[in-house]
């Protein structure tokens, strides 16, 4: 299994188990992590997966998919160079111990 820290607007963190192939966003809706809605299910369709990816980890999560900077845009939080839809990372051995901060508001 791969960990993965969420970290909350307030700093609070939760590590959980992720499957290796499935996505961050999944990972963090199984887990029952609050901040990320997921409304579209992951097709890309909204960005109430928004997270920013922490800094040590921003080149291993690799670049954002075609289309993800336009979803970004419609994001209810500020954009940062980390910003990336949960949706769109895939888990993966090399992302253990992933870390990413929610933002303080998703829709």
């Amino acid at each position: 299994m791969v960990q993965i820290t969420f970290v909350q607007p307030d700093g609070s963190r939760t590590t959980v188990d992720a499957s290796e192939g499935a996505s961050v966003m999944e990972t963090a809706i199984s887990q029952g992590i609050a901040g990320i809605f997921a409304e579209c299910g992951g097709a890309m369709m909204c960005a109430t997966c928004h997270c920013y990816v922490d800094d040590a980890w921003a080149d291993k999560t690799g670049e954002r998919e075609n289309g993800e900077e336009d979803m970004l845009e419609c994001a209810a939080a500020e954009l940062k160079p980390t910003s990336r839809l949960s949706c769109q990372i895939r888990v993966t051995g090399a992302l253990d111990g992933l870390v990413v901060h929610l933002p303080e508001e998703q829709a």
